[in-house]
């Protein structure tokens, strides 16, 4: 196969066909109460299942760890069970599925939390909404009060929590976890010194601001491997009150001593960039220097795009977010050079099977192209 989207690659202990990834998409469908995922959910999943690998939305590792309406978790019989009908479809169809694990920290609110106040690594605010369902399950976007900084004695406990969200994955039949540092949530809210102005051994020097996330990989690698634990990072996003000067500089750090672990990849939430500035070529450059394991990279690629990133060696995998939304076909597409479906943003966020199930495949049984 001359095509390099679609020559096999091999990531940890499994083989995907294919260099496409369905990257996690929130999409709030989660059954009430609970937060269970149904069957609906897994026949989302499995209509995508020619991905080389899916990672299955960001999922709450416990009730505090909320961040947004209708989410799911992975702390619950039900849920676990409820997850367990995602990864027999996804498996039934030939797929093969990580799930991602997170916990918001200060990108939440009170009326998710039972009342309680939001949590963070230093109460410092975050400067803009999360989307918050009413009743009727019908949502909006609200702002997020301030949080409380996090007592020391608080962090083991979450620690706890990601080690046990990762064996419930196994338990439910995911392939991997990939643990959620990116995007503004806990994790990076400590890896940024914009948000973590704390004083004890999780703030300060870059190595404290590592220090969470270490921990969280080193709990989760160990209870369930380090071949079937993957890590997201986005140190180039700079919004969401993120724009800390120390950013490029603490992920090249973290990709090396992540590398040392020996996990299954790294995975890069970037800036939009078409064409892509000169400053990712030079990240990217920077990072292999550090870490010659698997890449993923994202962020409203082209098929074009994509295929440079691999033959560049920047990059292993290319994940397709909003394509992979509206085009259940997607592999099938990228390969024949068909035309996509344009995604309906309205319908990203909670609701039914509209605009979830009902987009329209070129390939009546989506085959995977090897």
């Amino acid at each position: 196969m001359n095509d390099s989207l679609f020559r096999p690659f091999t990531l940890g202990a499994i083989v995907l066909p294919n260099r496409i990834v369905m990257p996690p998409l929130t999409r709030a469908r989660a059954a009430q109460p609970g937060n269970v995922p149904t069957s609906m959910n897994a026949a989302y999943y499995a209509q995508r299942a020619g991905a080389g690998l899916i990672i299955a939305e960001a999922t709450d590792i416990s009730p505090d760890a909320k961040g947004y309406s209708l989410t799911p978790g992975i702390h619950s019989p039900e849920q676990i069970a409820g997850w367990r009908q995602v990864t027999d479809a996804v498996h039934q169809a030939g797929g093969r599925i990580f799930l991602q694990i997170w916990h918001c920290g200060r990108m939440s609110h009170p009326d998710l939390r039972g009342g309680a106040q939001t949590v963070a690594p230093s109460a410092v605010a975050f400067p803009g909404q999360i989307w918050l369902a009413g009743p009727d399950g019908r949502g909006g976007m609200v702002d997020c009060p301030m949080p409380r900084a996090l007592a020391t004695e608080e962090i083991a406990p979450i620690v706890a929590d990601f080690r046990r969200a990762a064996l419930n994955a196994v338990d439910a039949g995911f392939d991997g976890v990939e643990i959620h540092a990116a995007n503004s949530y806990l994790i990076d809210q400590f890896l940024r010194t914009t948000s973590n102005q704390r004083t004890d051994q999780y703030g300060g020097s870059r190595e404290n601001r590592l220090r969470f996330l270490l921990e969280v990989t080193d709990a989760v690698s160990e209870a369930i491997g380090p071949a079937r634990t993957g890590v997201r990072l986005s140190p180039r996003n700079q919004a969401r009150g993120m724009d800390c000067p120390d950013s490029i500089p603490t992920a090249l750090e973290a990709a090396a001593l992540l590398h040392r672990r020996g996990v299954a990849y790294l995975h890069f939430n970037e800036p939009e960039e078409n064409p892509p500035s000169a400053a990712a070529g030079q990240f990217r450059r920077q990072l292999r220097a550090v870490f010659p394991g698997p890449v993923i990279v994202a962020g409203a690629y082209t098929a074009e795009r994509a295929r440079q990133a691999l033959a560049s060696g920047e990059a292993d995998l290319v994940a397709f977010g909003r394509a992979f939304i509206a085009n259940p076909d997607l592999p099938v597409r990228l390969h024949d050079g068909l035309p996509l479906n344009p995604p309906d943003a309205a319908t990203f966020f909670g609701g039914d099977a509209r605009g979830y199930l009902d987009y329209p495949s070129l390939a009546p049984n989506v085959e995977q192209r090897t």
